[in-house]
């Protein structure tokens, strides 16, 4: 991405005048209005062209697999932020997006650059997949860090929305290279680091869109517009009935003080 002065100053996406708005070359009012479905045009606007009924197909699963989510950090957040300023349906929904980072959701941008890359060191070097995926997992290990798109606390055995969305990538024809990748990563991910490592979730995801054509640049946009479907549920629920303030209170009763007593000054001696 240039940062900075640009020397064409312009975009693709959308103009209008006095009479028309274009969006993509399509006039919003008569192409598009009442004749395409919003998974349609969310890829439109971002690609600047209709996705073909698979791509279609598996970018609509991805959204409805992550969507809800339950009370995660950033519903939490989201809902804290509603019960606080009942009016800033805005804010809320920002404190929710705001939450959404490497470890959750935002998960999914880096298991997409983690699967391209260890395709492009796989082309680099010219030893095939299976050489690049078992060298790269030995750097993780060797560095302590995880296998991004592998492993879930809870799912064990396997992420089922994992599994179900990488069957229907099958189905439709969409795995190819990505999804490869990932499943090479999956069997040798736990004899290398020596732990049980399921594909989870935020490993499909990107490995699915990816070999349906979905740019690197744009996969946080997936979860990004899942998580804000999901977040409109929850604000919706927490104006009816607010759980906010309960689930500030519970936290404050869970977390216990260990700073310094009153009385005492911050470096151990007496108050003056």
């Amino acid at each position: 991405m240039r940062i900075g002065k640009q020397d064409n100053a312009s975009t693709a996406i959308a103009t209008s005048d006095a009479d028309t708005i274009t969006v993509r070359g399509l006039d919003l009012c008569g192409d598009l209005i009442g004749q395409i479905g919003f998974t349609d045009y969310f890829w439109f606007l971002v690609i600047g062209t209709r996705p073909t009924d698979a791509q279609r197909a598996i970018l609509d699963a991805c959204l409805v697999s992550i969507a809800e989510h339950g009370l995660v950090p950033s519903v939490q957040a989201a809902r804290m932020t509603l019960a606080a300023g009942p009016e800033a349906w805005q804010g809320a929904v920002a404190a929710g997006l705001l939450g959404m980072g490497s470890v959750v959701a935002g998960s999914s941008e880096a298991a997409g650059r983690y699967l391209a890359s260890v395709i492009d060191q796989a082309d680099a070097s010219g030893a095939g997949l299976e050489d690049a995926v078992s060298s790269s997992l030995s750097d993780l290990k060797s560095s302590r860090k995880k296998v991004p798109g592998l492993g879930h606390p809870q799912h064990s055995a396997g992420d089922p929305r994992a599994n179900r969305l990488l069957d229907l990538s099958d189905t439709l024809g969409i795995s190819g290279r990505h999804v490869e990748t990932l499943r090479a990563l999956a069997k040798h991910a736990p004899v290398i680091m020596d732990r049980p490592l399921p594909i989870n979730v935020s490993g499909a995801i990107p490995a699915v869109m990816l070999d349906a054509g979905w740019p690197l640049e744009a996969l946080k946009a997936v979860p990004l517009l899942a998580r804000t479907a999901g977040l409109a549920a929850h604000l919706y629920e927490e104006s009816l009935r607010s759980i906010g303030f309960i689930m500030s209170h519970h936290a404050d009763l869970a977390i216990s003080y260990d700073g310094p007593k009153a009385g005492k000054d911050t470096v151990g001696g007496e108050a003056q």
